[in-house]
């Protein structure tokens, strides 16, 4: 028979993480753990992690389907393909945790040579909104630890000042040196955002993700069909949990990339969908974390390594909290990597 029981935490990040819809400096996740009665100190651990302002569920909602869980878990599995489908947080937790059961609580979720610390996946470094000297040094200071790949949130402190910090950075690099990546979050209308595409297109960046808010969709498909760079869609995908709508939006809008955070569209097998149905349109694709704790972040990417990934992901964001959870994650010269001399300290959680 299996038991299971949640908690909350509040992580704290180390700086205020300035985003176009606001900025953050506390983050509320969900642990549901669950084990054998027979053999109680093997525990799964499962992250939810719904994300305010981008996810469609609501802490109310995340904390009783957990009650509704704990009370009975004889139908997880099943659960899986039904209710927990419109609570994307909470079914990505379900699988985990189960997942971690059946390794015996190790957080080997998807052995690879990544978990052996044989090879890294690449990521992103991330330039976090704030003012504009503030991200000038940010920039730098990703450069500096070895990416080549930066993603800059933009569309808060100024499209100018924003164009300008990214000139800087093609003044002394050029495209085949470092990738400029952008992050709109929905920031720009539709009045401006083609000026903004021409002008961002002129300093070579690579792909600009979600340049108007989600839910536009016949304007971003015309965006996407004469852009002059990339567009990947990112908030879009939140909240379309079923395959019909999935295939609806990529039929309509023909993106050239979505960004897939499993946190947000449901979890491991979600996202696959979304691979699979990218795939066959053409259209690329990459993984993003969506600021887990180091519960979650393992998750996706020991899950992520097993992908034909051909691309930096996005999967840089642990680092974040002050007071996030130790593990074997580390991020070195560009890349994620596993370190499995390390070790987890799951005390903060289990001991809750």
């Amino acid at each position: 028979m299996i038991a299971a029981r949640w908690v909350e935490k509040t992580l704290e990040p180390r700086f205020e993480l300035g985003t176009s819809k606001g900025p953050i400096n506390a983050r509320t996740v969900w642990y549901l753990m669950a084990w054998h009665t027979e053999r109680p100190e093997v525990i799964g651990i499962g992250e939810a992690a719904l994300f305010p302002g981008h996810s469609k569920e609501f802490p109310a909602d995340v904390k009783s389907k957990l009650i509704e869980l704990c009370a009975g878990t004889s139908d997880w599995h099943q659960r899986l393909t039904t209710d927990l489908v419109d609570v994307p947080s909470v079914r990505f937790a379900v699988e985990q945790c189960l997942r971690d059961l059946v390794v015996s609580g190790t957080k080997q979720l998807y052995p690879s040579d990544f978990t052996l610390g044989q090879r890294a996946i690449p990521i992103n470094g991330l330039v976090w909104m704030g003012d504009k000297a503030t991200m000038k040094q940010r920039i730098r200071e990703q450069i500096d630890k070895g990416f080549t790949t930066v993603k800059m949130k933009i569309g808060a402190i100024g499209i100018d000042d924003e164009l300008a910090l990214l000139k800087a950075v093609r003044n002394e690099y050029d495209a085949r040196t470092i990738t400029l990546r952008v992050d709109a979050n929905g920031a720009f209308d539709q009045r401006s955002v083609r000026d903004v595409l021409h002008r961002l297109a002129d300093l070579e960046v690579e792909s600009v993700e979600q340049p108007i808010a989600p839910g536009l969709y016949e304007a971003m498909a015309e965006l996407c069909a004469d852009t002059p760079l990339p567009i990947a869609l990112d908030e879009d995908l939140i909240g379309l949990n079923h395959p019909d709508n999935k295939r609806d939006l990529l039929d309509t809008v023909r993106p050239q990339h979505i960004v897939i955070k499993p946190s947000l569209v449901g979890g491991w097998a979600a996202a696959q969908d979304w691979i699979d149905l990218a795939a066959q349109r053409g259209i690329g694709w990459w993984i993003t974390s969506a600021l887990e704790s180091s519960i979650g972040l393992n998750a996706i990417a020991q899950w992520t390594a097993t992908l034909a990934i051909d691309r930096p992901q996005g999967l840089g964001t642990g680092s974040v909290y002050a007071n996030n959870i130790p593990t074997p994650l580390e991020v070195n010269a560009g890349a994620l990597w596993y370190r499995p001399e390390g070790s987890w300290d799951l005390r903060g959680i289990t001991a809750s």
